[in-house]
């Protein structure tokens, strides 16, 4: 992989990682906690967060799409979301909630105006972010769409916002 320019295990540990954190509220899917991993990775994120019955590595169906993200990327459980959040927010992270509720910023226009880290909320594949989850948050960001369907896999949400926030943060650094 040295001619992709891909880090090692060793050297991704010591890199300098983007202000970015993501909680995962209640996510069922094992796919889909290993393909956020394995998104966080490529995108340098800071640290996950695995709250309520989110599942939690070592499991082999986390592995099989993480590909050994879990290594990689920082994690953390927490049985209590609340606690999550406001342990970030003391720690100075901006908590948004990926969410279509009323009153949600559309990611297109949604603008980072700092250098401050950032907390991206992902909620259950169908439910969604909670209710009151969504209270304790600073805002909620909605991704645009424009077909029939009015949602995404939670794996292919992370991805979409995370190469917005991304690319706006590598401008502000």
């Amino acid at each position: 992989m040295d001619e992709l320019g891909r880090l090692s295990k060793t050297a991704y540990q010591h890199a300098s990682k983007m202000p970015i954190a993501l909680i995962l509220e209640n996510v069922r899917s094992m796919h889909n906690v290993g393909s956020v991993f394995r998104t966080s990775d490529a995108f340098l994120v800071n640290k996950i967060y695995l709250c309520g019955y989110t599942p939690r590595p070592p499991h082999r169906d986390i592995q099989k799409t993480a590909l050994g993200a879990t290594d990689t990327v920082a994690w953390e459980g927490f049985e209590n979301i609340e606690r999550c959040i406001q342990e970030l927010k003391n720690d100075g992270y901006k908590i948004f909630a990926v969410e279509q509720v009323h009153g949600s910023i559309s990611l297109d226009n949604f603008i980072l105006e700092s250098k401050e880290p950032i907390a991206l909320i992902f909620g259950n594949e169908a439910q969604g972010v909670d209710a009151n989850t969504i209270k304790l948050c600073d805002g909620s960001i909605e991704i645009p769409q424009f077909g029939s369907k009015h949602s995404f896999n939670i794996s292919v949400s992370a991805g979409i916002v995370l190469w917005e926030i991304y690319k706006q943060m590598k401008q502000l650094r």
